[in-house]
């Protein structure tokens, strides 16, 4: 059912068409979150897969990660101007793309743009988590937000088991070949059973804000993600942080100066977007701990002492239930958030994937202790995760919707890659030899999960202090759509 320009807003919508509408948004940012983990069981094998260095290599897996941190944002800004359900429409399509680029690559430069491509794609999530509201009647709407954002946790879970599966038994560029499959079905139901409501906002794209803030984050990104293996104290790294740092100074103020800014900073520094925002670096950062040192820690030999001695593909499933786990919490934050408001459900969700990380500390003797460590610091992801947006879209107005709320999706990528920088660091410093190979101790895996704690608890303060949205700025908000 495609509804033309003009057609009502989501009171319209019956509740089949909401959540036939739903379900499309979910299973695309499913796909589109899969692909950030797509790579990491054949990353060993990829520079012989490619012919290159392992240096070269390794940009295989950070071109996705700064393709798409750069990518939300400015998709949602676009939806904002020519409406979600394009821009949505347009995400599918680049992920199609590039995932058939990827498929047919045997070298490293088309693989690059396959991988850039794809996390391009990202830029689906926000948009269809501003989208929800548009679409769900109001008791529906906090179910809807809940389970979209639940989609960035639950991708990257699931996929490292489903691309081992894939990569151990057939050719590895199987795993792009289901990756078109699966975008190209996700392209056909967004243009054919996403309504396409009035929410084209005019203007002009801030091209000039744009290149500011991809040439900023991505020189930042590349420090934080190649420092371990640049040196943190090296001339290159330095001058990236240094220079990002330069070029988003003079992007902030170039944005409040300009009529129509790529994202209005005075908006994003109101106290509740701005404190939300905070909380997602800090919540980002212990989400992505978990995702990374727990398979680090499951496949170390158990001759080490403290290793598990899973291979990948086991490692990866003893992890999904932990996306399982994101998924099956969307109802509950739904409840929360209907019942307590999203700011103390932002604090529960924090608070468990805490409770989580000290978990871990206690449960480091077995596979199925790692599990329930995991589990109990996804069911927090899960509930925190969607009450970020829902405390965002509560205080901007509804033309604003899309940008702020790929802001904040950029800030959760950020925190989890700071989160994989500091990890890395922590568990390359604190080694032992093993066999000629140097092997994290068992105190490094210790202060990854107490550092995975901190951020959490770290986010739960930064909550406490957001304030109780206003009724009237969401009255303004709604009015905002209208017009």
């Amino acid at each position: 059912m495609i509804v033309e320009d003009g057609a009502p807003a989501s009171a319209d919508f019956s509740d089949r068409v909401a959540i036939r509408t739903v379900v499309v948004l979910c299973l695309g940012g499913l796909v589109a979150a899969l692909m950030q983990t797509l790579m990491i069981p054949i990353q060993p094998e990829l520079p012989q897969l490619l012919g290159t260095f392992a240096s070269n290599a390794s940009w295989v897996i950070t071109a996705t990660l700064l393709a798409a941190s750069v990518a939300m944002p400015i998709a949602g800004r676009l939806a904002d101007m020519f409406g979600k359900q394009r821009v949505l429409l347009v995400s599918a399509v680049v992920l199609v793309v590039g995932s058939l680029v990827c498929a047919l690559a045997n070298s490293l430069l088309p693989m690059l743009v396959g991988r850039t491509l794809q996390g391009m794609a990202m830029g689906f999530i926000p948009v269809g988590i501003a989208m929800m509201r548009e679409v769900a009647p109001p008791h529906l709407s906090s179910m809807a937000i809940a389970s979209m954002s639940a989609t960035l946790g639950v991708g990257g879970a699931i996929g490292v088991p489903l691309a081992a599966w894939i990569a151990e038994d057939y050719d590895w560029h199987v795993l792009f070949w289901v990756s078109v499959g699966l975008a190209a079905a996700i392209g056909v139901a967004v243009a054919t059973l996403v309504p396409h409501v009035h929410d084209a906002n005019g203007g002009r794209l801030d091209v000039v804000g744009a290149l500011g803030l991809a040439v900023g984050l991505v020189a930042i990104l590349i420090a934080v993600s190649k420092g371990n293996d640049w040196g943190w104290g090296e001339p290159t790294t330095l001058g990236l942080l240094i220079g990002g740092l330069v070029v988003l100074l003079a992007w902030g103020w170039y944005e409040t100066r300009h009529d129509d800014p790529l994202i209005d900073l005075a908006v994003t520094a109101r106290r509740p977007v701005l404190l939300t925002n905070v909380a997602a670096l800090a919540i980002g950062f212990g989400m992505m701990a978990q995702v990374i040192v727990l398979p680090q820690l499951l496949e170390l030999p158990s001759a080490t002492g403290h290793g598990m001695g899973q291979t990948l593909l086991q490692a990866g499933l003893w992890m999904a239930p932990g996306g399982v786990m994101m998924m099956l919490f969307a109802p509950v934050s739904s409840k929360l958030i209907d019942g307590l408001g999203a700011k103390v459900t932002l604090l529960i969700g924090a608070t468990v994937l805490g409770l989580g990380y000290l978990a871990a500390l206690l449960l480091m003797g077995a596979p199925w202790q790692l599990l329930i460590a995991s589990m109990i610091g996804s069911a927090g992801v899960g509930i925190g995760y969607a009450a970020m947006p829902t405390l965002v879209m509560n205080v901007v107005p509804g033309h604003e919707a899309g940008a702020a709320v790929g802001l904040n999706a950029l800030m959760r990528s950020c925190g989890g890659t700071i989160a994989a920088a500091a990890m890395g660091t922590v568990l390359a410093s604190n080694t032992f030899d093993f066999g000629g190979h140097a092997v994290p101790t068992l105190g490094a895996f210790q202060v990854c999960f107490v550092f995975g704690a901190v951020a959490a608890f770290v986010g739960v303060a930064i909550a406490a202090g957001i304030p109780a949205a206003r009724r009237g700025v969401a009255t303004e908000a709604e009015s905002a759509m209208v017009h």
